[in-house]
């Protein structure tokens, strides 16, 4: 046994020497020649790029008033009808009133009985400091005749207030709109009984202007207030307010910022805005859904690659392009804007670039390549926004 281990340790070492020197001779192959890549390489856009700022929002009224009785009573009378225009001080509902009438018989009545005994109390006191006067009252008696009459004036003019709270109610039944705009349907019918300050008898709406309102980001807040201080130097630079509609058309009118929120949403991070849109046939209905579209804002000689020569990994974004060896190249890049069909690159790239923008799927760096220059045009890329209305806001994302 230990003899024809012995025979077979030579053939071992043999084997392993022509193994070894296959290998070797395999290394001192002539490497296959690569076939250059065929690629479609289009030069970066330098260009001043506007940029549009969208925003899914939602049609609400300016303001908005609840209508409600200062009295208590029964609807005996209706002067409009749900979904009707109204002006300020228009008629709008009479409540029953034969209570508040005789409320105020009761009240006058009740005063001319208290304005007689100030009366009364006055002539007392006048009697009282004649006597006084020649020494026949002590002026205990001109004193407690001195409180009556006070007392009998609290009551005249506590009665005088309750007459008037009395005229006051009466003329409360009839309920008047507080300002112009367009009632709901939510309306009281007549025979409705109200309580005071409890029960809506109908909403009124101001319409025209109209606000929609939508969330924007810090960023875009700060590049917003940017561009009107802007806009105060340079009126020409004016930041632009469109909206469109959910059936795909522009509204006539543009709008102006109205309102803002006093802070930014906690979990979102976002500012709430209003913008100001004018509505002279009350065409916007609060409730609607529209986009708002911001532009006028430009970032001047600014770097754009189309979105199809860009890749991402592990949170990076690169480009291939050819260099001038006709060899791709990797170049990481940092993003800005989208506009359209392409992006905005802030750092990573030159004017004078060539990037890839067909052909990626079998690059890798130092690849040869067989470039095909082409145009914008003859790839379909456009610095027009496809985004369809109600998208998503991809801009978070980005």
């Amino acid at each position: 046994m230990a003899s024809s281990l012995k025979n077979l340790i030579p053939i071992m070492i043999l084997a392993v020497a022509l193994m070894i020197g296959g290998c070797g001779d395999q290394k001192q192959m002539p490497q296959k020649q690569i076939n250059p890549t065929k690629v479609k390489v289009m030069k970066v856009l330098r260009t001043d790029a506007p940029l549009n700022y969208e925003y899914s929002g939602q049609v609400i009224s300016k303001g908005e008033v609840k209508v409600q009785s200062k009295i208590s009573g029964r609807v005996t009378e209706k002067f409009i009808s749900g979904g009707q225009e109204v002006y300020e001080g228009q008629m709008l509902y009479k409540i029953d009133s034969r209570q508040y009438e005789a409320s105020i018989l009761q009240a006058q009545a009740t005063l001319a009985k208290s304005r007689t005994n100030l009366n009364n109390a006055l002539n007392e006191l006048a009697r009282n400091q004649r006597l006084y006067d020649a020494g026949a009252v002590s002026e205990q008696t001109l004193t407690n005749q001195r409180a009556t009459v006070d007392a009998q004036e609290a009551d005249v003019a506590a009665n005088e207030a309750l007459l008037l709270k009395a005229q006051e109610d009466l003329k409360d039944t009839v309920v008047y709109a507080p300002m112009s705009g367009r009632t709901g349907i939510d309306d009281v019918a007549v025979g409705s009984y109200v309580n005071a300050g409890n029960t809506c008898l109908v909403t009124i709406s101001s319409n025209d202007p109209i606000f929609v309102e939508y969330s924007i980001s810090e960023t875009e807040y700060l590049k917003f207030m940017n561009a009107a201080a802007r806009e105060r130097k340079t009126p020409s630079q004016r930041v632009r307010i469109s909206l469109s509609l959910a059936d795909g058309t522009t509204y006539p009118y543009e709008g102006e910022f109205g309102e803002a929120d006093s802070g930014l949403t906690d979990n979102t991070g976002t500012l709430t805005l209003r913008t100001l849109f004018a509505n002279p046939n009350n065409f916007l209905v609060p409730g609607m859904f529209a986009k708002i579209t911001i532009s006028g804002i430009t970032i001047p000689n600014a770097i754009l690659v189309p979105e199809r020569a860009i890749q991402q990994l592990l949170g990076e974004s690169f480009v291939l392009i050819a260099n001038a060896e006709n060899k791709s190249e990797i170049r990481t890049v940092k993003l800005g804007e989208k506009i359209g069909s392409y992006y905005i690159v802030t750092e990573g790239l030159k004017s004078n670039d060539m990037v890839i923008v067909e052909g990626l799927s079998k690059l890798r760096e130092n690849m040869p390549l067989e470039v095909t220059e082409v145009t914008a045009k003859e790839m379909g890329f456009s610095m027009k926004s496809d985004d369809t209305l109600f998208n998503s806001d991809k801009r978070g994302s980005e």
